[in-house]
């Protein structure tokens, strides 16, 4: 059974983070949503519209589908 894609999206914020050093706050802060939120999300509590999973993409300079991959690599 494949991952929920919450966790999938959550796993890879978490890894997009830490790939480029930045702090849960320090993200949150550059995405212009709270810390709790973001730790939210990268848990796979938040239950994303497809057009947040869009905007959040745009934010962090990634494809949005690859935020749903768990094969894709973050850079």
């Amino acid at each position: 059974m494949s991952k929920p894609l919450r966790s999938v999206l959550g796993a890879q914020v978490r890894a997009l983070r830490r790939s480029r050093g930045l702090t849960l706050e320090g993200l949150a802060e550059e995405l212009g949503v709270t810390p709790r939120y973001l730790a939210g999300i990268e848990r796979g509590e938040r239950n994303l519209t497809l057009d947040s999973v869009d905007a959040l993409a745009v934010q962090l300079g990634v494809d949005a589908l690859a935020l749903l991959d768990p094969e894709a690599q973050p850079s």
